[in-house]
């Protein structure tokens, strides 16, 4: 792998940058691997990374139905943050804010990390009590938050309305300084370039249409669209086609699928400098570094493998958007698009071995999967060369939902972000 720098930019510009390689290579699949991870998004692609970096695995295939980065990894709104009020979801979100600080370094690649700031907004009492708490709860595992009077979010973001006479007053904000945006495709692409350097193989347009079994009930490979591919090993990380993908192998989880839409603006000056979230009217905005609003939803209220979703939840955003932030009443929205997420019953993920040897799962991050991606493609590296959770990851397993130590992140979750 060419490392980029600075001179190796200079050098380049030099030549009509006609000696930049491939990115990654596209190989023809092998007949046998190590290890195979369904699903070539951030989660999955940053999965092979760190079994070949940390653990030295790289006889592994990444297998993607359509394009790389194609699928939830393209079509989130970017958003990071860690301030989740249980101790096991602070662990893994802020294990995730850690990494996204050194992830271009270490990727050689930037994937534009900006932490400007996270500001969730209280509209009601119950917000109010709901926010504080998690402050509390955060600031006793280390993780940053504050409390923001009106007047102190208006500042933090001047396009705020704190009008006492608006629809939906605000009362005060939650702050996590350490929370912002980064670029979603730079992200795929990164994590592809670096493992590709390492020797996995990623293998596009290639669709898996079973799971193969042994006698004895383990994991020997899978069918795809390319033929037969076998390996001992076998992680998916689909979002939200896992629960079809498990079926293959006989494994039901509990998943429910939904469609969770996003839009942009036209593209402006610089005018919005944090992230804001409104869970009680379901809508979140910043701005993107070509200029756009980016702006969230959240999720259909029905279960659906549909990247549409109703045209009344955005229209349902657009007002709250603008009664919030009254100077965006004449922006125009350029596009909009939906992802597919898959959601547990308590609002956390599952990142575990399942009952089927040599088969593991990584699936139900809702709509919280971006913020994730490097501890979770971190944590799950591990479950697999070890075949045992790390400790992060060691709550989130299948078991939980059957002997209720659920991990509920609803309210910290409920809406898209």
């Amino acid at each position: 792998m060419r490392r980029y720098s600075v001179f190796a930019i200079a050098r380049e510009a030099m030549r009509g940058h006609r000696g930049w390689p491939e990115q990654w290579a596209s190989p023809e699949p092998k007949k046998r691997y190590d290890v195979i991870i369904v699903g070539a998004g951030g989660h999955g692609l940053g999965t092979a990374y760190y079994l070949a970096k940390e653990h030295g695995i790289t006889n592994v295939a990444v297998l993607e139905k359509g394009w790389l980065g194609g699928g939830n990894t393209g079509r989130n709104t970017t958003i990071i943050r860690s301030n989740y009020l249980y101790d096991e979801s602070a662990g893994i979100y802020d294990h995730a804010v850690r990494l996204w600080d050194g992830l271009s370094q270490d990727l050689n690649y930037n994937v534009m990390y900006s932490p400007r700031g996270v500001m969730m907004l209280a509209h009601n009492v119950h917000d109010v009590q709901v926010f504080k708490r998690h402050i509390h709860a955060n600031r006793l595992n280390g993780v940053d938050n504050e409390w923001l009077t009106p007047e102190e979010a208006k500042a933090y973001c001047p396009p705020l309305n704190i009008s006492r006479n608006a629809r939906y007053p605000v009362m005060g904000a939650a702050l996590q300084r350490r929370g912002g945006t980064a670029r979603h495709d730079a992200v795929a692409w990164g994590y592809a370039r670096a493992a590709s350097a390492r020797g996995v193989d990623i293998i596009q347009n290639c669709e898996v249409t079973g799971i193969n079994r042994g006698p004895d009930g383990a994991v020997t490979g899978v069918e795809t669209t390319r033929g037969t591919i076998g390996a001992a090993k076998v992680g998916v990380v689909a979002a939200g086609h896992s629960s079809v993908l498990m079926q293959m192998a006989g494994v039901q989880v509990p998943l429910e699928s939904y469609p969770l839409q996003a839009l942009v603006s036209e593209p402006v000056k610089p005018v919005f400098p944090c992230v804001v979230m409104s869970n009680t009217v379901h809508a979140y905005i910043s701005q993107s570094d070509k200029g756009e609003l980016v702006i969230g939803a959240g999720t259909d209220q029905y279960t659906s493998y549909s990247q549409t979703g109703g045209l009344h939840i955005i229209q349902h955003t657009l007002d709250a958007i603008v009664e919030m932030f009254p100077m965006f009443t004449r922006m125009k929205m350029l596009r909009s698009w939906g992802g597919i997420v898959d959601v547990t019953p308590d609002r956390s993920p599952i990142l575990a071995k399942t009952p089927v040897k040599g088969l593991y799962v990584n699936c139900g991050w809702g709509t919280g999967g971006f913020k994730a991606t490097p501890s979770s493609a971190h944590v799950f590296a591990h479950t697999i060369a070890r075949d045992e959770p790390h400790r992060i990851n060691a709550p989130f397993t299948l078991e939980r939902f059957r002997g209720g130590r659920l991990i509920d992140e609803a309210a910290a979750a409920a809406v898209a972000h």
